[in-house]
């Protein structure tokens, strides 16, 4: 791999030259392949045992794991059932240090592809308010696809800056996760686009990015909040140096020191004018860790600690929503789902508590998607069934995962097998893939056309 000169001679003025010689070795080195349990649609331990893949526990979260490479992991049925999402090792640190509980109202600031956004949501459960928020309207479209592949009905998705979203959510979140844009030096094994792209995204034009950001994340935290900021990149000046920079901005922050496991290392305070709360920050880097390499510090802003991590008994209200919508629910589903029932033009969501005032924001998922009226019928949608359990179904049809119909289906094929007539949840090994349309002797294929399997 040839890596950009300009990188080599930093790394060689920051390391001693025997760790420089190590982390140099790490490139030679096989990577590391990961994958996140989601536990939205099943338990750790319930998934390693049906995995069909060799997996290694991953240290420094409870739910992630190595796989071997060639076990191509996005190509089973169940990564379309959203049991698992693909992450580089080391990038699932942040998510887990957040901590992420039921009830709480949670901020990932820079949120796509998603994975940090589906790993804080597994924690959540379900409760409280989720919003995930990207700055570039084509990657939101990924993050949105993943949010719902992974059956997260919390989340709201916008598409706006950080600037923006100050101006509405002044003191509203418990936790913000700042996954900041970066230089990307952490991605050079992985991706060969990020090489390519480093005279791009140059450090100084970074850093003028994440200060902007942390100064507006100030405004978002409540009091007794708490802050993740993470890169990928080594760059001190985006790491130890920024913390630093923010902390002597805003005294009312302190630094909440990260377990260290499995060769992660502290913060160096020597890259930072020898600020000694630096230590408690973390750096996983390649030649230390079985990862890409990372850097993550937690700050708790001072003050009273409100945070909200009570449910939130929103009034459900279903009683306003269309008759058809409401059929469709008593046919087709055992449970009446819980939470605040909302309608935009003709498609109905639903938020688990009552949700902030967003006039102004460009929202591109707003809560739990359920589905449109059309033509005087409710279409329920996809993101609706993949977030439901087989039990919470009335209709249902489960596929082995070795059964050649499970691809058929999620290709898009029509499936002659006999079954209900009506709306059927498809499963493969009792959990949801998606609908079908039953005849009584024919399943017709209601599976995304976007989310088709190719191959």
């Amino acid at each position: 791999m040839k890596l950009p000169v300009i990188f080599l001679d930093k790394m060689k003025s920051l390391l001693s030259d025997e760790e420089y010689t190590e982390f140099m070795k790490s490139y030679e080195m096989p990577r590391y392949y990961g994958l996140r349990v989601n536990t939205l649609k099943t338990g750790v331990e319930e998934f390693l045992k049906a995995a069909p893949f060799e997996l290694e526990k991953i240290p420094w979260t409870e739910d992630g794991f190595y796989y071997r490479e060639g076990a191509s992991p996005g190509k089973h049925p169940y990564y379309y059932a959203g049991l698992y999402y693909i992450q580089e090792p080391s990038a699932m640190l942040p998510g887990s240090a957040i901590h992420a509980l039921p009830g709480e109202k949670i901020l990932d600031l820079c949120a796509a592809p998603g994975g940090k956004t589906v790993q804080i949501a597994a924690g959540m459960k379900g409760e409280g308010i989720l919003v995930a928020n990207d700055i570039s309207a084509d990657r939101v479209k990924a993050l949105v696809k993943n949010i719902e592949l992974c059956g997260v009905k919390n989340a709201i998705v916008t598409n706006e800056t950080p600037d923006k979203l100050a101006g509405k959510f002044k003191g509203y979140f418990d936790k913000i996760l700042v996954d900041a844009p970066c230089s990307g030096e952490g991605m050079f094994r992985k991706d060969e686009d990020a090489v390519r792209s480093y005279e791009k995204y140059k450090c100084e034009k970074c850093c003028t990015m994440q200060w902007d950001i942390l100064e507006k994340v100030d405004e978002m935290l409540k009091p007794g909040g708490y802050l993740v900021y993470s890169t990928c990149t080594f760059s001190p000046e985006e790491d130890e140096v920024m913390i630093t920079r923010f902390l002597e901005a805003h005294s009312c922050y302190e630094v909440v020191e990260i377990p260290k496991v499995a060769g992660i290392e502290g913060g160096r305070p020597e890259w930072s004018g020898g600020n000694h709360e630096i230590g408690k920050t973390v750096r996983l880097w390649p030649h230390k860790v079985k990862g890409e390499g990372h850097y993550a510090a937690m700050l708790k802003k001072k003050g009273k600690e409100n945070l909200h991590t009570l449910k939130n008994n929103t009034p459900s209200n279903l009683e306003k929503m269309p008759a058809e919508f409401r059929e469709f629910l008593y046919e087709n589903l055992n449970i009446i789902p819980s939470g605040g029932y909302e309608m935009k033009g003709n498609n109905i969501y639903i938020l688990p508590e009552a949700f902030p005032d967003l006039s102004g924001i460009k929202v591109a998922k707003f809560g739990w998607y359920l589905g449109s009226l059309e033509k005087g019928r409710f279409q329920p949608s996809h993101s609706m069934v993949i977030a439901l359990k087989k039990e919470e179904l009335k209709n249902v049809i489960s596929l082995p995962s070795d059964q050649k119909e499970v691809i058929r289906y999620l290709k898009g094929e029509t499936l002659m097998l006999e079954g209900p007539k009506g709306f059927v949840a498809v499963c493969v090994d009792d959990y949801t893939l998606g609908w079908a349309k039953g005849t009584g002797d024919m399943l017709k294929n209601l599976y995304p056309k976007g989310w088709r399997k190719m191959s």
